[in-house]
């Protein structure tokens, strides 16, 4: 009789459709999906189900809801900030809102944009986010505000960067900009502060610059304990969700830090940003400062100091910004392989079943094996538009946001 259960369970649960690809990165934030009819190879001819024209200048990644893709925009002056939904199946444009108006925006550097923060959406609401020029809640049936913050403050200097993270009822946002620096958390439901903590970190410096960071939170659970895990400049800490509390830190130099952290094998992957670039592996199960006790391993080697990585099984894999493609064994951090596959690369890469899809500026996508033992290219395509927003993905749909457009790939005819 047993048996028969879990045979039904087996069945079941291959017959479940996969996690919407909700937030930055998809629902478990790790860059990885495991759903069907993904084509390995496509072109502005070929394996695209539909192409839609996005206004303005966004670098946010778009998020999926069952049949609603939502992203956000902005004019390239910052005076108009929007969200705009985009239906799954055909890609025509269901809502263009605009969210949030400013008569002198705060500086954005060209490389950046004004909506460069990924949005998270769940059932009825999607949170969208432009780092100190306002935080928003949406209903994505009428497209009508619920709530708005426009109060939280930051020098963002160079623009935003930090998507959103939701747990419970808390809404993560961290905000680490060259006058404060600090990590908000927001009740969901109605946009008030439940709870903030100020970094209060010794950054050796007077200078804002090197304190500023883009970094997206991430929520883990470990010996029990649940925790909130937030990069920054020059360190990453551990905050109880609940209470804000902080649990631990480690201090691990850089600034800029935008990877999202990995977590596995018992192990939290962290990447610093820049100046310097590493990638560091830490036990999360300390408390205060656990930089000389919980540092398991550390690597400079073609690390990446915007895109994320990706952690499948026992190996790592990351695509530096120059296009340095590599694996590294997430035990020791010692490289397996490393092969250069040319182009600038902000978008994060993403594994789809067993392949690697890799984004670059000049538009190309490189789909490379996830292979431990070497670097094995299964195609490179090209699409008219760079690359700056990392992808969704949704059963049978690869959806890719370029400077100018948003794509349906698909292989189904």
């Amino acid at each position: 009789m047993k048996f028969f259960s879990l045979l039904l369970l087996a069945l079941s649960t291959a017959n479940l459709p996969a996690a919407d690809w909700n937030q930055f990165r998809g629902s478990a934030g790790d860059g990885q999906s495991t759903v069907k009819g993904i084509p390995t190879t496509w072109s502005e001819t070929s394996n695209v189900a539909w192409k839609t024209a996005i206004w303005g200048k966004g670098w946010s990644s778009p998020v999926i809801w069952k049949d609603q893709v939502w992203l956000t925009t902005a004019t390239p002056d910052g005076h108009r900030l929007a969200a705009v939904c985009v239906d799954r199946r055909n890609g025509k444009i269901l809502h263009d809102i605009t969210v949030f108006e400013h008569e002198k925006p705060q500086y954005c550097h060209p490389f950046n944009s004004y909506a460069s923060p990924t949005p998270w959406v769940e059932e009825n609401r999607v949170y969208v986010h432009f780092g100190a020029l306002g935080t928003a809640c949406l209903d994505t049936r009428t497209g009508k505000t619920i709530w708005k913050r426009q109060d939280l403050p930051c020098n963002h200097f160079r623009g935003p960067g930090s998507s959103v993270v939701i747990h419970g009822n808390h809404l993560f946002l961290p905000y680490d900009g060259f006058d404060y620096q600090y990590v908000v958390a927001l009740d969901k439901r109605n946009g008030k502060t439940a709870w903030r903590n100020d970094r209060n970190v010794d950054y050796g410096s007077d200078n804002g610059d090197v304190k500023k960071a883009y970094g997206t939170a991430k929520v883990i659970t470990f010996g029990g304990r649940t925790q909130v895990v937030v990069p920054g400049a020059v360190a990453t800490m551990s905050y109880d969700p609940e209470s804000g509390k902080e649990l631990w830190r480690v201090i691990h130099g850089g600034m800029n830090s935008c990877a999202r952290p990995l977590f596995g094998n018992g192990l939290l992957y962290i990447n610093t940003g820049s100046v310097p670039t590493r990638l560091l592996a830490v036990r999360p199960d300390g408390k205060g400062d656990i930089t000389k006790t919980h540092v398991k391993w550390t690597t400079m080697k073609s690390v990446p100091s915007r895109p994320s990585q990706l952690l499948v099984g026992d190996a790592i894999y990351m695509v530096s910004n120059s296009g340095v493609a590599s694996c590294l064994a997430a035990g020791t951090g010692k490289a397996a392989w490393t092969k250069r596959i040319a182009g600038k690369h902000v978008a994060s890469p993403i594994l789809v079943g067993k392949r690697i899809f890799s984004f670059s500026q000049e538009g190309r996508t490189h789909v490379f094996a996830a292979d431990k033992a070497t670097y094995r290219e299964l195609a490179v395509n090209k699409l008219d538009g760079g690359f700056m927003a990392s992808p969704a993905v949704a059963e049978g749909l690869l959806i890719l946001r370029t400077k100018t457009h948003l794509y349906g790939i698909s292989g189904k005819k």
